[in-house]
């Protein structure tokens, strides 16, 4: 009777109910869940592996330039908007961004299409390390004294690419590089399995299972790196590797565009911003939890971790003395497949170390894999789709399987890098902008033009996109960033100006700064009013209380910081593609970004196609009468009560207590707070 007891929490355990929150949708057993689930998808690879990789070809403290500007800039107020709109939107990224506006659909379903396509190059890398694994438990270990060799030949065990190249000038394609190995490599392919099975496992029951499973994913390996970290700086030399990193300052660079687009993508990379899963988890969140809080913990703590983490590769780099060189760059994988084995070799016992790090990268590695491929499921799910989840799951993970395999062969490796290339420095910062600029540019834009009237919101926001583009195209044309920014300065402003010319005078009022003069109300209504609006309605949901409302300057960061600069960074990749188009492999990268980035404009061209993606009840989401300067009816109507049963405003105003189809006030107040 005690066993049968035993076997029966057991099973329980395993087949765990999902909770359900008081909308019906499937919640997170608990905060803390939820906290780590996103920090897994932070925490992985992305942090032992390919950020130290690319610190060593960016090495030098000036590397932390670009990299902390794009967390403070760029990543924080990138993800406090992600994980806002899918917990007051209660819906994946596709119904998120539904809700901010219907024609942005696309925008939704582009980090769905990111995160599909990396989780499938990203169980390869996996792959590669269950390889180790197994070569861990023999006794001397195979890679002692052929760190490289074994790497390259009895790991990744491409054939040599026949090596393409330009004409004098790079005027034209002199010759194409050539693959002569073809083959399906078995024993990756049978790793690749193996880790689909282990996603499949994590996600399959839902977030009920997968906050348990989070627990497991992310406590061993946060012991295991503490354990790499003192072990490698105890190496001879090791102090020098990392001087090399801490205490070598390379001022020049900075005017190199490579290290500000390397940062951006390695931070959204890391971070997770841009893939999708932290506004599908978020979905999962109880309504009214604390989203600010969660964004700030989630992006500070994968920084603390990867920087943490670095401290292993480097000891172990300063004791082979293998310093970069100017002008060889090393693969985004590469650095910690050549360091992190090594270290294991110096430590007594080292089979037995050799199975932990590779276990702990395994771990890490699937755990941010699971949640790539759960922003798929969750899209898929929300759509209102007649099948069960673990249906649902299956089906992906066989597809993903089958289409992981051209990474599984004698190419595979030099296909990763091609993609991987494009896909993070095209097709992922060109997702993110579109998330930031579009989400501070047409939320409740008949507000605006309410106000303004329409020619004035179209030649002002002609001036705000134009403006980029102008200067990007100057910059890169005549080869002077300076007159680029200043042309793009220049005829933003112009438009500005003509957009408040052009615009009437608003009846409501705007701030009190603002409404000193009908100028400078007619520019706020045009400049700062959606993103400022978006921030008060998601503050009714995620804000007040003894939660963090969403900061002030939060849209203005999103539209005229993070947009502006991802534009920049953006363009750098095309130079870049153009010195290395004699490559099929980087060629294929590049047209895969902008098949994604196509597929993002359609939707706000024919928003109609992505209907499918959203069930019929929740298509009208987003498009509730409003009237400027009020928020939204709908989410005062599920705020949750202040003690004296008022709903306050996150710039300090206030609703009335009642929670009646129209709206609270009795007169349309002042837009008070930019």
């Amino acid at each position: 009777m005690v066993l049968a007891e035993y076997f029966k929490k057991v099973g329980s355990f395993f087949a765990t109910q999902t909770k359900k929150s008081s909308d019906g949708r499937d919640q997170w057993p608990s905060r803390t869940a939820f906290l780590l689930a996103a920090m897994g998808g932070c925490a992985g690879q992305g942090n032992l592996l390919r950020y130290p990789s690319v610190v060593y070809n960016n090495y030098g403290l000036q590397w932390f330039v670009p990299y902390l500007l794009a967390v403070f800039l760029i990543a924080i107020p990138a993800l406090i908007l992600e994980i806002a709109i899918g917990q007051a939107y209660r819906g994946g990224t596709v119904i998120a961004f539904n809700n901010v506006n219907r024609r942005l659909k696309g925008v939704g379903l582009g980090p769905v299409l990111v995160s599909f396509i990396v989780v499938q190059y990203f169980t390869v890398n996996l792959a590669w390390i269950m390889n180790y694994f197994r070569h861990s438990f023999t006794s001397p270990l195979p890679w002692e004294g052929r760190i490289e060799d074994f790497y390259w030949y009895d790991i990744i065990h491409n054939v040599d690419a026949i090596e393409g190249s330009l004409v004098a000038g790079n005027g034209a394609v002199a010759s194409y590089t050539s693959y002569p190995g073809v083959a399906l490599l078995g024993e990756t392919v049978g790793w690749s399995a193996f880790i689909w099975f282990l996603i499949w496992v994590s996600i399959f029951r839902g977030v009920g299972w997968t906050g348990r499973v989070v627990y497991f994913t992310m406590g061993l390996p946060i012991i295991t790196t503490i354990i790499f970290v003192g072990r490698a700086l105890s190496l001879d030399n090791a102090s020098e590797g990392v001087r090399l990193l801490w205490a070598t300052w390379r001022s020049d660079q900075l005017a190199s565009g490579t290290v500000w687009q390397t940062a951006v993508g390695q931070v959204f990379f890391s971070t997770g911003i841009g893939f999708g899963y932290f506004t599908s988890y978020a979905s999962y969140n109880q309504k009214h939890s604390n989203a600010v809080m969660d964004a700030i913990l989630i992006c500070g703590s994968n920084v603390l971790f990867e920087n943490f983490a670095a401290f292993a590769v480097f000891g172990v780099v300063g004791y082979l003395q293998r310093w970069p060189q100017d002008g060889v760059r090393l693969g985004a994988f590469v650095v910690g497949f050549l360091t992190l084995p090594e270290a294991v070799l110096q430590m007594p016992g080292a089979n037995f170390w050799a199975v932990l790090l590779f276990f702990t990268l395994v771990v890490l590695g699937f755990s941010s894999a699971f949640v790539m491929l759960d922003a798929t499921a969750t899209m898929i799910m929300d759509s209102g789709l007649k099948y069960s989840r673990p249906t649902v799951v299956t089906v992906l993970t066989i597809l993903s399987f089958l289409m992981c395999l051209p990474y599984c062969t004698e190419f595979g490796y030099y296909l990763l890098d091609g993609i991987d290339r494009w896909v993070n420095n095209l097709a992922l910062i060109f997702v993110v902008w579109t998330e930031v600029v579009s989400a501070t540019t047409v939320y409740r834009w008949s507000d605006i033009t309410s106000q303004t009237g329409l020619p004035a919101f179209v030649v002002y926001n002609v001036g705000y996109f134009g403006g980029q583009v102008v200067g990007v195209a100057i910059g890169h044309g005549i080869n002077n960033p300076g007159a680029g920014a200043g042309a793009g300065i220049g005829f933003y402003a112009i438009c500005a100006i003509a957009s408040v010319l052009l615009s009437r005078s608003p009846d409501v009022k705007a701030p009190s700064f603002w409404n000193s003069s009908t100028f400078l109300a007619r520019f706020w209504y045009l400049a700062f009013y959606s993103g400022n609006q978006l921030r008060r309605d998601l503050n009714l949901i995620v804000g007040g209380g003894h939660n963090w409302n969403i900061p002030i300057f939060f849209p203005l960061l999103l539209r005229y910081i993070s947009g502006p600069v991802l534009a920049i960074i953006f363009s750098f990749a095309y130079p870049e593609f153009y010195s290395l188009r004699y490559d099929p492999m980087m060629i294929a990268g590049f047209i895969l970004a902008h098949i994604l980035m196509v597929l993002i404009i359609v939707g706000a061209v024919m928003p109609r196609y992505y209907d499918v993606l959203i069930p019929p009840e929740r298509r009208a989401e987003g498009t509730e009468a409003t009237a400027p300067g009020v928020v939204k009816d709908d989410m005062i109507q599920t705020a949750v009560p202040l003690p004296d049963d008022r709903v306050s405003y996150a710039d300090g105003g206030e609703a009335g207590s009642g929670h009646s189809s129209s709206f609270s006030p009795p007169k349309l107040p002042t837009a008070t707070g930019q």
